[in-house]
């Protein structure tokens, strides 16, 4: 009898898993892996700073070499979030904490060069951030740029000619929300790399900590702080609790320093412990938390974890249609659908948080309960398989999301640099207003951002490919990120 063996552990008899992964697979592993490749290298193309001599997306240049100068620091560096050419610090350490997530969980199915791939990723967004988090004493720079000058131009990193403002988060304007992620990216991170750099992996974790500290003791938003320089483009319209208790259940993984048990025992119910939400993203860390903590019940029968576990369980549930809970909103087509604007950030993300539960599972069987229904890890699987083959083009419109997957995807992206001439073909400037030309013209994207997952159809699986239409045609660093680690998993099952 034909057995399936993935990385989660699993050996499923062929009539359950085999029989959906497949029987009715659109995709084989190699077409994952390749999928794989091209959603890594999305984030060479998203880099800001000066570009290694490694650097494969190639139309790229060095941009921002300045940034951070006029307030006597080094900024240099990091991640573009999207389209345009800010530097915002909530979602690019988002990004960071999730790419790392995913090398934790599903690294060892990254192969022929996908790992190395992939922590080069991680480490582009936390090189970033340990300037970010130590440049100034008692202070954290939160963002480089000003967004509404930067959104009245169409002009290539490269050529930026907007103010490079550097903004910070202080006791007096504090920032938790902000502060709490970056010291969970760092937290993160510090784990992937404590094998194969130790020393770096240590001032991660001693950043973490210090970001940590400074979350917590001058507590406060981000987006009462800065106003219209975060909001309305990412707004901490969830507030701070849920990133104090996300970094600090980052921190009690990384560190394993029992400080950070005591501190989400004695603070969670505060923090949110006690809610439940479905979805996950940059702006609400709830969810994620709870599954995140649940491994440490399932996995190391912590018995403060165990309400983590059980709102898991509420929030896996409302996934899955037919069960009690279920709460979520599906297309037609199958697409997890959460809001008009780049819904497939919502949908990597669950598909994410779908695979590493199904992964922490195993520990109890692999099944847990919805109502009077067993729910078991391969059903978990075969949803999260379903989530990312409408993403790769097993959807109504037979049309991949991701740039360069498939023979039919996005042409027209919502991103200046991809659609801008490169400085190979144009090497003299293209000015703020010059560049609208590019926004509005028809022809499809120059310089093609491999790998970009777009914002995605509506909720009648309809798509525009309309680069004026950035609700559904904008890339985004943190709609990728849990991808990876989706996409590793599938290119490692045997099938």
């Amino acid at each position: 009898m034909m057995l399936c063996n993935t990385k989660l552990g699993f050996n499923i008899i062929c009539s359950t898993l085999c029989l959906l992964l497949t029987f009715c697979s659109a995709f084989t592993s190699q077409d994952y892996a390749n999928a794989l490749e091209k959603s890594i290298l999305f984030f060479e193309g998203q880099r800001s700073g000066r570009l290694p001599p490694t650097q494969r997306v190639a139309w790229r240049g060095d941009s921002g070499l300045s940034d951070g100068s006029g307030y006597h620091v080094d900024l240099v560096g990091g991640y573009y979030d999207a389209g345009d050419n800010i530097k915002f610090g909530l979602p690019m350490a988002f990004t960071t904490t999730l790419l790392a997530w995913s090398v934790i969980e599903f690294g060892s199915s990254m192969k022929n060069g996908q790992l190395d791939h992939a922590k080069d990723a991680v480490r582009w967004g936390t090189d970033y951030l340990l300037k970010a988090a130590t440049a100034t004493p008692s202070a954290l720079y939160i963002q480089v740029g000003e967004p509404n000058n930067d959104h009245r131009c169409w002009e290539r990193a490269e050529d930026m000619d907007t103010a490079r403002i550097a903004y910070k988060v202080t006791p007096q304007n504090p920032g938790s929300d902000v502060a709490a992620e970056t010291a969970a990216a760092l937290a993160a991170a510090s784990i992937i790399f404590k094998d194969s750099d130790h020393s770096y992996s240590n001032n991660l974790l001693k950043a973490a900590t210090k970001v940590f500290d400074f979350a917590d003791r001058y507590k406060g938003s981000y987006s009462d702080s800065l106003g219209s320089v975060v909001c309305p483009f990412y707004c901490s319209y969830s507030g701070y609790h849920d990133e104090l208790l996300w970094g600090a259940s980052w921190l009690h993984k990384a560190s394993q320093n029992d400080s950070y048990l005591s501190y989400i025992h004695s603070n969670g119910h505060t923090l949110g412990a006690d809610e439940d939400v479905y979805s996950f993203s940059w702006d609400d860390k709830r969810a994620g938390t709870k599954i995140l903590l649940s491994k440490g019940f399932l996995e190391q029968n912590i018995q403060e974890f165990q309400l983590y576990k059980s709102h898991s369980d509420n929030y896996i549930c409302s996934l899955i249609p037919g069960s009690p809970n279920f709460q979520a909103q599906y297309t037609p087509g199958g697409l997890f659908y959460k809001g008009s604007e780049s819904n497939l950030q919502y949908v990597t993300t669950s598909t994410f948080l779908l695979l590493a539960y199904a992964k922490y599972l195993r520990s109890e069987g692999g099944a847990t309960s919805c109502g009077t229904a067993t729910v078991t890890s391969s059903k978990l699987v075969a949803l999260a398989k379903k989530q990312v083959d409408y993403i790769l083009g097993d959807n109504p419109a037979k049309m991949s999301y991701m740039v360069g997957f498939g023979e039919k995807f996005p042409q027209h992206v919502h991103h200046r640099g991809s659609s801008l001439p490169s400085l190979h073909t144009h090497p003299t400037p293209i000015t703020c207003s010059d560049g609208f030309q590019y926004l509005y013209s028809s022809s499809p994207n120059l310089n093609p951002l491999i790998g970009a997952l777009v914002g995605g159809p509506d909720n009648r699986d309809t798509f525009a490919d309309d680069r004026n239409n950035y609700q559904q045609s904008e890339p985004a660093t943190y709609i990728n990120a849990p991808f990876v680690g989706a996409l590793a998993f599938f290119s490692d099952v045997e099938l």
